[in-house]
């Protein structure tokens, strides 16, 4: 059974944060690659194909480690699958029709306030002020991004940059539930039933209910756009997955979530280099945000 602790000792710090490292980045080249995708594929399609493509890797990982499986963590399971995976990817895949990567990446850097947030109300984490503090300079800076509109790169409204902030509140969910329901999984069946659950109907859908083969006849960035797809479910999804699961078994939701420190800089960084406007609007809010990160962590 793994245990778990507040800080990432027994694991190694080093080897936590370098794990943080590598997954900002991986993480933070994300919002590119489906803004990529979106070039050939409906957002509803880009969102199918990246779960359909993560269940064809996980499925098989199932079979084989099925005996080891406590299914009465089913329901758990499925939470996660939701939460984690299948509609964050619904929500991000909407939103960057009309804002960029760059802001999609740094409104998800809210996820680690909702962590703590969601930890606090229904997980039993301990309530301290400075994280209420720290929660409101998140908040602020969000709605200030949000607010600004056109200016920050939401070209069709404040409700496109409200579907990452609902999407981060997904993501707190799934963390918190991996680190205080699914202690005694293996990172690797985690990673394998949830995305087996909600990736096999998804699949189901993709062939059945969207005009996906039709593209892939005659649309011409079809191709291309499917192997931004890939590497973003291959690397950014399945690999990325299991490596995280396994990190907030071993240290914290908490250490885990500030995955989304660094992201929004490889997004950023992927922005400038996609062209996409980068002004003193988005460091502003990005450093509200970030602010706010730091002091829920003292």
């Amino acid at each position: 059974m793994h245990t778990s602790s507040t800080e990432p000792g027994a694991f190694s710090r080093q080897r936590a944060f370098v794990t943080l490292g590598v997954l900002s980045i991986i993480w933070g080249t994300s919002f590119i690659l489906i803004k990529k995708s979106l070039s050939a594929f409906q957002p509803t399609q880009v969102a199918c194909l990246r779960m359909s493509i993560s269940a064809l890797a996980f499925v098989p990982m199932l079979w084989f480690a099925r005996r080891r499986m406590d299914w009465s963590k089913l329901p758990w399971l499925l939470v996660v699958g939701l939460c984690s995976s299948a509609i964050p990817a619904f929500l991000f895949a909407n939103a960057q029709q009309h804002i960029s990567s760059a802001m999609a990446g740094i409104l998800n850097s809210l996820t680690p306030l909702f962590t703590f947030v969601l930890g606090i109300l229904f997980f039993k984490s301990s309530f301290q002020i400075m994280r209420l503090v720290g929660v409101l300079f998140g908040l602020a800076g969000a709605v200030f991004l949000i607010m600004l509109g056109n200016r920050s790169g939401l070209e069709g409204g404040i409700g496109w940059g409200l579907l990452i902030v609902v999407a981060a509140v997904c993501y707190a969910i799934g963390t918190n539930v991996i680190g205080q329901k699914l202690q005694d999984l293996d990172s690797l069946l985690i990673s394998s039933a949830s995305f087996g659950l909600v990736g096999v109907p998804l699949m189901i859908y993709l062939f059945v209910g969207t005009d996906f083969v039709h593209r892939m006849q005659v649309v011409p960035q079809a191709w291309p756009a499917l192997g931004y797809v890939t590497i973003l479910a291959m690397v950014g999804t399945v690999a990325a997955s299991i490596v995280f699961f396994h990190l907030i078994q071993k240290t914290s939701p908490i250490f885990g979530s500030t995955v989304a420190y660094l992201m929004p800089l490889i997004s950023l960084l992927w922005g400038i280099a996609d062209g996409e406007p980068i002004g003193w609007m988005h460091l502003g809010g990005m450093g509200l945000i970030l602010t706010g990160v730091y002091l829920s962590r003292r």
